[in-house]
């Protein structure tokens, strides 16, 4: 890709995210999201590969539908309240088309479709852009309007989005699908407690695209795409191997890593709402995506390739490892002792 396009295409990317989370006019928040789709899609159908092209339109056609919702959305509540303030959500049907709008672009279950085939036909580094700096403005605008929004619908997508992303990820076999799969779960956590402490949504999606980013890193470094070449990183740069399971574990949610955090508060806070039965429910769904996590780093770190394997074997390399992979992973793992700053916070 052209370096002066490829700098366009980020500086647009991160114009278009910073208009959408610093605005509170839905104009405004509309043009950024706009401006966002419009930057990713050069960067996922760079390769000129059919499925890049392919993975590019299916995300064109769906932030479009999103994005026309979410302006007759806010169309509809200005026109009924005379407000274009993203506070001031009062009409029943703009929560409804907004609530619709925003799961689309985040990914959520039932429109959650386009988000695992668009990440597995882009590259490692577009993947991680989509799963993490791509579903900010959206996460920031259900943050602002959280008082306004239906909680049985709410929490009705956020258990479906537990359950689908750890059902559907238990048979992949590509780590981008898996990872898809992940982010559709983890986003059911952070959707449960939006209507309860919308603090806790923006902090589980921090601690979240800490711990994918690093994920992506180590993948995208060791340059591996599906389960059976999981299996030969070890030669690469074995230290790493072991960094890659922690951070796969702590994506899980295991103590004592940072990953644990965000599940914990959230528990902790819906059984306070006396949403025992809520709580126990997506506590056992979590349970689906850390067999396919486990499974992962199984095959990374205690799994031999069989001697009749197809891939050639990569021994070490001098390749340097990215400096944000350090700070990521080592966040990802040893955060915990900070959750009592983390409670003040929130």
């Amino acid at each position: 890709m052209n370096p002066q396009a490829k700098l366009i295409s980020t500086t647009s990317l991160l114009l278009g995210t910073s208009i959408t989370i610093s605005s509170n006019h839905w104009m405004t928040a509309w043009i950024g999201l706009e401006i966002n789709t419009l930057a990713i899609l050069p960067l996922i159908s760079k390769t000129h590969h059919p499925r890049a092209i392919e993975a590019s339109t299916k995300y064109f056609l769906t932030q479009a539908t999103a994005s026309t919702l979410l302006l007759f959305a806010s169309m509809i509540n200005a026109w009924f309240s005379g407000q274009w303030d993203i506070t001031q959500l009062t009409h029943p049907m703009s929560c409804m088309l907004s609530t619709v709008a925003i799961s689309i672009k985040l990914g959520l279950v039932p429109f959650h479709f386009w988000f695992p085939e668009v990440l597995q036909g882009s590259t490692m580094t577009t993947c991680l852009l989509l799963a993490t700096i791509m579903k900010f403005p959206p996460i920031t605008l259900f943050y602002l309007t959280s008082p306004s929004l239906n909680s049985t619908l709410l929490t009705s997508m956020a258990i479906a989005s537990a359950a689908l992303g750890g059902w559907m990820g238990l048979n992949q076999t590509q780590t981008r699908k898996v990872l898809a799969f992940s982010s559709i779960a983890h986003l059911g956590w952070m959707t449960i407690i939006l209507n309860y402490d919308p603090n806790l949504t923006l902090i589980t999606f921090y601690l979240y695209t800490m711990t994918t980013s690093a994920i992506f890193l180590i993948l995208n470094t060791t340059n591996t795409l599906k389960l059976s070449t999981v299996m030969t990183t070890w030669t690469k740069i074995p230290p790493l191997t072991t960094i890659f399971m922690l951070t796969l574990l702590s994506l899980a949610g295991l103590p004592p890593l940072t990953g644990f955090l965000p599940k914990w508060l959230i528990i902790q806070e819906l059984t306070k709402q006396e949403l025992t039965a809520t709580a126990t429910a997506i506590s056992l769904l979590s349970l689906l995506g850390l067999f396919f996590y486990l499974r992962l780093a199984y095959c990374a770190t205690i799994t031999l390739p069989p001697n009749f394997t197809n891939y050639m074997k990569q021994w070490q390399t001098n390749k340097p490892t990215n400096p944000l992979t350090t700070i990521f992973t080592s966040l990802s793992i040893m955060l915990l002792p900070l959750s009592p700053m983390v409670l003040t916070i929130s």
